[in-house]
């Protein structure tokens, strides 16, 4: 892949220079007020957002409270069965109308003065409501407010707070390739398994992206992981993590490659044995009458890391996560993360990718306290910034193939960051 970049472009953030293979990030990125304040406004509120997956609305009433870039929501499933994305406040005077964070409830009641909203988002009552006037609310100005964008792809739903925003799948473009290649390992269709995972890290939010797409540090980060592989599953050669880094335009990017790990897909490790053997063996069967023999052993076998701009990663390795993060301050961060698997999937099956999940991609896992480590690490060397003022993410810049352990993936993140957040500067 030749990788496409702007050649011996520079701004106040990014040294993106193409002839002699060098991009910088400057670290005040990462740090100043400013830049966080700007990113509210030139990317959390015009992007995409992922809000959450249909499974957790699966029937009518479901609900589910979410934060997103600083605004409180309601995710639902109305008595009707449509999802709706609603602003968690009452039109009255603004208190929550739901403080439970899931659940199923016809009716969302304000707890401060009792105004009451159907599960379709219309207000059906008010105490003393013969004191208001006779057409009070005839215009639907006093139901819940919808967030302004509300649109899904593969079960995964996303909310955008520009109404003039292109649409969803407009937005994703070429990642959606990467998003079916998930989605299309379900015979029935995914679900979110369990609940959600949340914790925080400080750490600026950007860490994290580039992090969840680096090929390059898992030999040192996660040095144990790979010496318990080495254990459990025999001795790693390069061949076992060969794989490509992609961009797909947008900021999207994505690694894809072989592992060692089992996949509760259809790559077998002995710790299954037999039995789990024969369960793979169907999947994959299945898998190539469906899609063909090629596409059904790049579903089955290889892994993902996707990142969709700015802030949802779907990773696809050794099981399914689905992680977003949001920005608290520069140095501090909120995550949430959830499991997904096959709705159909056999509880052995189940099992074997919870523990999977558990084992390397879960907050106690082999690889996300060291991530957090890292990440933490970083943000404080960041304090050096005046004699130390530039990240360097060069690596494979000049190949026209690059690797997992390359950076051509977070370099996409980053162009499209600094378009977005220097935009405004290159008008002017």
């Amino acid at each position: 892949m030749i990788e496409k970049q702007s050649s011996n472009s520079r701004s106040q953030y990014i040294i993106d220079d193409g002839n002699s293979g060098l991009f910088k990030v400057a670290r005040k990125a990462f740090v100043e007020q400013d830049v966080w304040q700007q990113e509210q406004a030139r990317i959390f509120d015009r992007c995409w957002l992922y809000l959450g997956h249909e499974s957790e609305v699966a029937s009518p009433n479901d609900f589910v409270t979410r934060a997103i870039a600083g605004r409180n929501l309601i995710f639902n499933r109305d008595a009707s069965g449509e999802v709706n994305a609603f602003y968690n406040t009452c039109t009255h005077r603004g208190a929550f109308v739901c403080r439970e964070a899931k659940g199923s409830s016809k009716l969302f009641q304000c707890f401060y003065h009792g105004w009451v909203y159907s599960s379709e988002g219309k207000l059906i009552d008010q105490p003393g409501k013969t004191a208001y006037c006779e057409n009070f609310n005839h215009d639907g100005s006093s139901n819940l407010a919808r967030v302004e964008r509300l649109e899904s792809y593969r079960g995964l739903y996303f909310i955008n707070f520009d109404r003039n925003a292109v649409s969803l799948d407009t937005y994703l473009g070429e990642v959606r390739e990467y998003i079916d290649l998930v989605m299309d390992q379900a015979e029935t269709r995914m679900e979110v398994v369990g609940g959600t995972q949340a914790y925080a890290i400080d750490a600026n939010w950007k860490l994290l992206c580039e992090n969840s797409i680096d090929g390059y540090h898992a030999v040192t980060t996660h040095a144990t992981y790979l010496d318990y592989l080495s254990n459990t599953a025999g001795s790693m050669t390069n061949s076992d993590m060969w794989g490509a880094a992609r961009q797909f335009g947008g900021g999207h990017a994505a690694i894809e490659y072989s592992a060692p790990w089992g996949r509760p897909v259809a790559r077998h490790v002995a710790a299954w044995g037999e039995e789990g053997k024969k369960d793979l063996d169907a999947i994959m069967a299945r898998l190539s009458q469906k899609y063909g023999e090629e596409r059904a052993r790049r579903i089955g076998l290889l892994n993902r890391n996707i990142l969709i701009f700015p802030n949802l990663v779907l990773n696809d390795i050794m099981a399914i996560t689905l992680r977003t993060f949001y920005p608290l301050s520069p140095d501090r961060m909120h995550v949430n993360a959830w499991a997904l698997g096959p709705q159909e999937e056999t509880s052995a099956m189940r099992e074997r990718r919870l523990f999977n999940f558990l084992e390397f991609l879960g907050p106690g896992g082999f690889a996300t306290p060291d991530d957090v480590e890292a990440l933490e690490m970083c943000q404080r060397g960041y304090k050096n910034l005046r004699a130390v003022a530039w990240n360097d993410i060069s690596k494979g810049m000049t190949r026209e193939e690059p690797g997992t352990s390359d950076e051509l993936q977070m370099r996409a993140f980053w162009r499209h960051w600094n378009s977005l957040m220097t935009a405004q500067e290159a008008a002017e």
